[in-house]
């Protein structure tokens, strides 16, 4: 299959990208490539990204950002940058990808589990989050038939707790989480929420 991946240089997208190479045409997508150039908060850039590409059997994005901090330090800027970004850029890639992915394709997009386990400083991203996994249902209904839409969500990742000075055994390493968005690559499940966590 020809995957389009997008968030192919962070944490978990180079993850994906070595797992699902060896079998599948994978295409690289992020702000500096390494196959194309994207800005997920920019709409025309998408629409730019899929007339170059022409088609492909399935996008898979593990990209996205939104801001961490304490409820009353966010500003207005701040929950706009996170509905722009993690949230409207997934949903604008599910939008433009209309006749760009082969039929019975696949689109897997990404929240995390600060939708449904918020924290101190969380809200901006459990918005995006809880809203990402919103449009993935419902798009999955609408495009019943067409393709087939999930999300991956993931919980804390080992190499991100270790980042933060935290114990790496609490979190799920990226390569396992990687498994999920194989998963909803090859499985026919649709509409479904992916949680990958660790108890």
């Amino acid at each position: 299959m020809r995957v389009l991946i997008v968030g192919a240089t962070g944490l978990l997208g180079k993850e994906i990208v070595r797992l699902l190479r060896p079998e599948h045409q994978v295409i690289g997508a992020s702000r500096n490539g390494p196959d194309v150039s994207l800005d997920l908060a920019d709409k025309a850039s998408i629409v730019s990204m899929y007339q170059w590409l022409g088609n492909v059997d399935a996008v898979i994005c593990a990209a996205g950002a939104a801001k961490f901090a304490p409820f009353e330090s966010l500003s207005d800027e701040d929950f706009a940058f996170a509905l722009a970004n993690k949230l409207m850029g997934q949903v604008n890639l599910v939008r433009c990808s209309i006749g760009h992915v082969t039929q019975g394709g696949s689109l897997t997009l990404t929240s995390g589990i600060l939708a449904q386990h918020p924290m101190q400083g969380s809200a901006a991203v459990s918005i995006v989050n809880a809203g990402v996994e919103a449009f993935g249902r419902s798009a999955a209904l609408e495009l019943q038939g067409k393709v087939r839409v999930n999300v991956v969500s993931p919980g804390w990742v080992s190499e991100t707790l270790a980042a933060m000075g935290q114990a790496r055994s609490a979190g799920v390493p990226a390569e396992a989480v990687a498994q999920a968005y194989k998963r909803s690559l090859l499985e026919e499940i649709t509409g479904q929420v992916i949680q990958v966590v660790k108890w």
